[in-house]
Formats: structure tokens, sequence, C-alpha cells
């Protein structure tokens, strides 16, 4: 992490106007006049965004509806601009610490985020093949006709400025004694899915070629189904936090500080620890993701695969102690999308973006990116200072 490649911090707007102590009609009055919903858009959050018609054109099955509270975390400045975070989940400890941890990263300038190009990947497995070096010279040969034919299989997403843009080949040899298959070859189709998350797009374009692919290595195609690991598609947020706004209670801004670099350290060093140190950063991200129907369940695979890519699980974010402000980034895989899926079906979901203020795919990746970051940063606090379990535990006692 290099603090010293950090744009100069933008201006942070004014504070939003604090909602904690209305009534939940207003609360959704003023979220609703700031968003510009409609009186429809503002109806459907009040409803939960879904009827029992729509619900079963989403789902097999369909008996009734499952609701989770909706809340909108304040005071989250990214890349320059205030935003307000709908998040869906049961815990009220999420929304109160990203709030308050968004005004800490707030006086260090907000949280700078970048996404990469929205590149995903599909596989498809070939077994049985009598000679894994021709046959990966083969596919080599042929990647301008292969990518061609992916192409042919979504031309919706070609005239989008999509579509597939790279071609690997991957050997897979035996695991050991006891793995029952010989070598494999895998082939990575990587293709740009512009605003969608993109599984059906890199899935239908995996199947298409199969065939092909299979003429080409003398093998048989197994599965042809896009990887949860988008490491292609990835996100880093980053954000300082001067130690003055890190002081609680009678805790020291610069020891707790230096409490959360210790903490992001033990970490680094205990996959025992990083799992719940990533716990906490899809705390927040994936309330967002729920809020906003993006497929929570692959981000959260992804970013946990991400985590493990050298072999040993560790943490997205890492904080270290620079001067007199605490630095933290996070990088992972981030798959989402603002077309099709429960994004088209779900008024609800319609609402949260527009609550949001998304306006793309890149920008809802940023957004949530710096969530996790700040969610992460709100957990460390308490855990470096009084504990987890006082604020916690006084917010869980409205519940019961």
């Amino acid at each position: 992490m290099t603090g010293d490649s950090r744009r100069t911090a933008p201006p942070v707007p004014p504070p939003a106007v604090g909602l904690r102590g209305l009534p939940p009609a207003e609360r959704r009055r003023l979220v609703a006049a700031g968003a510009g919903l409609t009186a429809e858009e503002s109806a459907a959050l009040a409803a939960g965004g879904l009827d029992i018609d729509a619900a079963d054109r989403m789902l097999e099955n369909v008996i009734g509806l499952h609701a989770l509270p909706l809340g909108v975390a304040l005071n989250l400045v990214v890349n320059g601009r205030e935003r307000r975070v709908p998040m869906a989940l049961e815990e009220p400890s999420v929304v109160a610490g990203l709030s308050n941890a968004a005004r800490m990263l707030g006086a260090g300038g907000g949280v700078d985020a970048t996404a990469s190009a929205p590149l995903m990947i599909s596989q498809v497995q070939l077994v049985d093949v009598p000679d894994l070096d021709a046959a990966t010279r083969h596919v080599l040969d042929a990647r301008a006709t292969i990518l061609a034919a992916c192409d042919a299989a979504d031309p919706a997403l070609v005239a989008a400025g999509g579509g597939a843009r790279d071609l690997q080949v991957r050997r897979l040899d035996p695991a050991g004694p006891r793995d029952p298959l010989g070598p494999m070859l895998v082939v990575h189709l990587v293709v740009d899915v512009r605003e969608a998350m993109g599984a059906n797009a890199v899935n239908t374009m995996a199947e298409r070629v199969a065939p092909e692919l299979e003429r080409l290595t003398g093998g048989r195609a197994g599965l042809r189904i896009l990887t949860n690991l988008a490491d292609r598609r990835t996100v880093s947020a980053r954000g300082r936090v001067p130690f003055e706004a890190l002081a609680r209670g009678g805790f020291a801004g610069e020891d707790v500080a230096r409490g959360i670099e210790a903490a992001s350290v033990f970490a680094e060093r205990d996959p025992y620890r990083a799992a719940t140190h990533n716990k906490g950063i899809f705390n927040g991200i994936d309330a967002l993701l729920l809020a906003t129907g993006q497929d929570w369940r692959a981000v959260e695979a992804g970013g946990h695969a991400f985590a493990a890519r050298s072999g040993r699980y560790g943490p997205l974010s890492v904080w270290r102690v620079r001067g007199d402000t605490l630095e933290g980034e996070l990088t992972m895989p981030m798959a989402v999308g603002l077309i099709g899926g429960a994004v088209r079906a779900h008024a609800g979901v319609r609402a949260a973006l527009k609550i949001l203020g998304a306006t793309g795919a890149a920008d809802l990746a940023e957004v949530a990116a710096a969530v996790g970051l700040a969610q992460n940063l709100a957990a460390l606090r308490a855990l470096v200072s009084e504990g987890i379990q006082a604020g916690h535990m006084k917010l869980h006692r409205r519940k019961v």
C-alpha cells in the first residue's frame, strides 16, 4: 500500500441530513426527496418492493415473501461524491458502524476507489485429451476463430461494446495418487460484459464453443461455466483517517490507529483471524448488494477465493500507520451489474439503486469496495477500543 500514490484528497461535501431520531416514514420521505424518487418508488420501498406476482416470476414454487429491513447509511464519500448507501440486513450495528466509519474516512478526504474493466471468465473443462501439448497449440492457433464464435453467441453484448477479449489454456495435472482423473485442459474465455454481471453471457459462450474445442483437442468437454474467482474484474478502495478522528471515549486516536494496524497484521499472519476480518468486510458489502439486487453469493465466493490465491487464506484489506494517519486499502473481485436479473423485476431494487445514485456497474463496484473498507474500519476500531459487544449488544437489545 502506497499512500503517496493517492490522489489529492477531494473536498468533502457537507454531511447528509441525520436520520436516526426520525420515524421510518419521515426518514423515507427525506431519502426519497434527496434521491428524486417518484411516489410509486417511495411506496415500493414501504411495501418491500415486491409483490407476490412478481416474486412468482422470479423464483420457483413461491409461497410468500421474506422481508428484511432496508436501512440507509450516510456520510460515505467515494471519489469526492457523498453517497447514501441502501443496506438490506437484520443487524443494526452494521448500518450505524458504516455511517460512523464513513465520517472518520471523510476527515481524511473520503475513499478513493477504482474498478478494472468488467472482464469475466468462463471455463471449458476438457478431459480424455490424447496429447495435451498438441491440443494446447491447436486451441491457441484457433484463438481468433473461437473468439469470433463467442461474439456470435451474444451480438447484443458486442453491439454494447463488449465481447470476447482473450483466450487462455491451462493444464491441470492430478493432485495426488488418489486423484481419479488424468491430466485435463481448461480453456478460459475472457469476456468484457459491460454493464452486466455477465454470468449468462459467458456461460452461453462456453457452451457455444465447447464442440469446437472438443474437435481441436480430441477430448471431451465437461463443465462449461463461469468462475466466480473473477480476478480479471477487481476493484480497489483506499482511505486514510487522521489520528484525531479515531479517538473514542478514553482511547487516544494514535493508540486506536496502532491497535488497528496490529489487528491487520494479525489477520495477515493467521487465517483464523483473517476469516473474521473478511466477514466484517462482507457485512457491509453483502447488505448493499442484497439491497441492489446483485448476486452477493457470487461476490462473496470470489472474495474468499481471492483471499486464498497465494495458497494461504489472508485478509482482503490491510491497514498501516503512516505519519499521523491510518491508511487502509482493499482489493477484491467485484462482479456486479445494472441490467437484467432482479434489477428488472424488483421495484425495491430499482428504488435502492436510485437512492445510491449508481451511474453504472463500475460505480456500484467502487461504492461496494468503499463500503467494505469502511465497515472493516468500524469493526476494527470497536475491537481495539471498548470491544465489539458494547455497541453491538446495545443495538441488538432493540430487536428483542
